[in-house]
Parts: C-alpha cells; structure tokens; sequence
C-alpha cells in the first residue's frame, strides 16, 4: 500500500456531538468534576503520605489506586475539554496512540490493584495472626511493582499490534478520546488479530481478577459469619465495605460496557461509560473510602487539627 495509506498524521475526535451551548454546559460540569477528582485524590495520597497510623498494606494499595485514578483522568479528560471548546477537534497520529496506551495502561493497573486490595481484606479477616507475616512490606511491594509493569507491558502488546495495520481512514474517531476499538476502525486491514488479543487481555484481566475477588469475598463473608460479637461483625464489615464499592463500581462498570458492545447503538452509549471510568470512577473512589472509612475521616481530623494550630 503507498505511503499516504500505511501512516497518518492527525485524525479528528467527534466527540459528544451536541449543541454549543450545551457543549460550554458540559465544558463547565466535566472541569468542576476533573478538578475535584485531582482535589478528593490528591488529600488522600497526601494523608496516607502524612500519617504514619495509615502506613499500612492497605492504605499502601490505596494511595496507588489514587495515583491511578488522577493519571487516568489527566490521560483523557484535559483533550475533552479543550475539544469542548475548540472548532477544531483534532489530535495528531502519536499522541492519540499514546493516549491508547495510556489509557489501557492505567485501566489493566487499577484492576489488579483492586485485586491486590482484595487479597489484602481476605488475608487481614480469615487470617488476622498471619496478616504482618503474609502482608509484609516486600510482599506489598512485589504486587505493586508486578502491576505496574505487567499493565505497561500488555498495553504495549496493543500498541505494537495496532502499529503494524496500514490507515487510510476515515480520519475521525467518533469518540471523546483515542480509544482502541474506534482507532481500529481507521485501519484498512484485518484486525482480526487486534480483536482476538483484546478479548483474551479482557478475560485475563478483567474476568480472571473478578473471579479472584469474588473467591476473596465469599472466604471473607464466611469468617465475618463466623464471628460471634455483632460489633466484631460491623468493624470487619467496615473495613471492607468501601473496598467492595470501589469493586462493584469497576466490574459493573466492565460488565456493562461489555453487554453495550453487542447494542445496536454501542458508539454513543460507550462515550458515556468511558466518560464514567475517565471521570466519575476516579471523581467517587475518594469519596467512598473517606465517606465510609473511619480511619481515613480519623486521618483529616487529625490534619486539619494540626494546621489549625501552626
């Protein structure tokens, strides 16, 4: 194929094809949302930074699930805006692949940071005199390292999968963002390859952790039972409750996404499921864990103390 067909230099993202003023509308409400996104997750790294009492495997875990909910809005949400209020709605070849690769990146990792999460309640419940032995700092570790650099690794297979296809469009994407199927859809070649790798990376990352965390669940439901006390029964719920929102919010979310690929409109009805994983996952995930977390609330007592009286 020539030249002009095997690369492209820009393509134009649709986005939410609306009127104006309900385009500066959106303009106004995604901003307030992004920016308390950055605001709810930046005070709790900050606090599990700060206080020494949430030095803990789980706080560990949870500071870089909201590493990740800031990156993965920041990879999406700013081209969204400005596209809101710019005529030209384009983005060049590159960069749209780096923000596939991004995006794909940061959603593999905050699957298995919840399954580490996971892992974490069901060590600290069904085996509690265990729990610093099993959930020492070096174990921690090696899971955060190994999700990090097996999401990285797998988003990468995508990229280069999707580099080897010729384009020659059409060169508009009708999304919000460079996401993997709709940039498929510019290639004039099979993709067969590209679907069959992105099922089989959605069953091991997505199914295969569900199915981990349900296990962990029904194991940690079935030792909260067995407890006698009716207050041992609420702190264990507890400390398990806001994790198990942040899961079914993730999973459902996928499960959705999944059902809305085989609508007869998937396109408009996927922009708005990417835009709650882009926005409203991120935005609730520190509202639930400070709403619901004592420990957490304890923390930003405790910080708004001190900086009162300095």
């Amino acid at each position: 194929m020539g030249g002009n067909q095997t690369w492209i230099t820009e393509v134009s993202l649709l986005g939410f094809q609306v009127s104006p003023a309900l385009e500066l509308f959106l303009f106004g409400l995604f901003c307030l949302f992004y920016t308390l996104t950055l605001l709810g997750n930046g005070v709790i790294l900050g606090l599990i930074c700060l206080d020494s009492r949430l030095h803990t495997p789980m706080y560990f875990f949870l500071s870089h699930l909201a590493i990740v909910d800031m990156s993965y809005a920041s990879n999406n949400v700013p081209k969204m805006l400005a596209n809101l209020v710019n005529l030209k709605r384009t983005i060049s070849f590159v960069p749209c692949i780096m923000q596939t690769f991004l995006y794909l990146a940061f959603a593999h990792i905050e699957c298995l940071i919840l399954v580490a999460m996971s892992y974490d309640r069901f060590v600290a419940i069904c085996h509690p005199l265990h729990y610093t032995v099993i959930m020492n700092w070096r174990i921690c570790t090696v899971l955060a390292s190994t999700s990090w650099v097996f999401s990285f690794l797998l988003a990468l297979v995508h990229v280069v999968l999707i580099l080897r296809l010729p384009f020659c469009g059409p060169l508009e994407i009708n999304h919000f963002f460079c996401e993997i199927l709709s940039v498929l859809k510019l290639a004039c070649a099979d993709t067969r390859l590209n679907q069959v790798v992105i099922f089989a990376a959605c069953v091991f990352i997505l199914v295969g952790p569900l199915c981990l965390v349900l296990v962990s669940y029904s194991h940690i439901l079935f030792a909260i039972l067995r407890i006698q006390s009716g207050e041992g029964r609420r702190k264990a719920f507890s400390t398990c409750s806001s994790h198990l929102c942040v899961v079914g919010l993730f999973f459902g979310s996928a499960i959705v996404m999944y059902r809305v690929l085989k609508s007869r409109h998937p396109e408009e009805q996927q922009k708005i499921l990417s835009l709650f994983y882009s926005l409203f996952n991120p935005l609730l995930n520190p509202l639930i864990y400070s709403l619901r977390n004592t420990e957490v609330k304890g923390a930003l007592r405790r910080a708004l103390h001190k900086q009162r009286h300095m």
